[in-house]
């Protein structure tokens, strides 16, 4: 009974994804998953929800909690964490973003290594935080790839960990300027305290 109730409650939302298909009448469409992953991506999902006037709540919320959607979880996390268009509860936002972090969104990933780093609504735990880190930057992540090597080249974490770091952003793609830059003061800071042929062996490419 529990597995048919389920089953109708993702269909209904499915069928509302579909019908609502554009901003008629103030009815504000749904987030596709890739325009939400592009939001999350550029740090602009809660200024959507804002400027959608709260209007999605119960939609992102069905998708958080019942259908368990990555992205959706992550968005609704940290819309409770900052009490975005709901009541603030800190404790469940960060609950729904290791339930993403735990699917493998990797800037769920990213944001919880951010916090134990910076000790944003946890203790600091550089331990915790390298973990994350370390995982979001192998799987592309600029920014966690940028703060790990900032960690590491202040001689924080283990230097067995130096080439890897260097590698992965060394080889990433970083279309803004500034931010560019900023990967090179850090690998080049990096590189002080790493043997000169170590440096070299990091800088191969991501594929032979």
């Amino acid at each position: 009974m529990l597995k048919i109730t389920l089953t109708i409650i993702i269909l209904s939302l499915t069928t509302l994804s579909s019908m609502v298909v554009a901003e008629e009448d103030g009815v504000i469409q749904l987030y596709s998953q890739r325009e939400l992953l592009g939001l999350i991506a550029d740090n602009e999902h809660l200024q959507r929800v804002k400027k959608d006037q709260c209007q999605l709540v119960e939609d992102i919320k069905a998708r958080a909690e019942i259908v368990k959607l990555p992205s959706y979880q992550f968005l609704y996390g940290d819309m409770l964490a900052y009490g975005v268009c709901v009541k603030r509860d800190e404790q469940y936002g960060i609950y729904m973003m290791e339930q993403s972090a735990h699917q493998g969104l990797v800037e769920a990933i990213e944001q919880l290594g951010r916090y134990y780093h910076t000790g944003k609504f946890f203790q600091k735990d550089l331990k915790r935080a390298l973990r994350y880190l370390t995982e979001a930057a192998s799987l592309g992540n600029v920014n966690a790839q940028l703060r790990l090597v900032d960690i590491l080249a202040q001689e924080q974490g283990s230097p067995v960990d130096y080439e890897s770091a260097y590698h992965w952003l060394h080889n990433s793609i970083i279309a803004d300027g500034k931010k560019r830059q900023q990967a090179t003061n850090l690998l080049a800071k990096l590189a002080t305290v790493m043997p000169p042929s170590v440096v070299e062996r990091a800088k191969r490419p991501l594929i032979k």
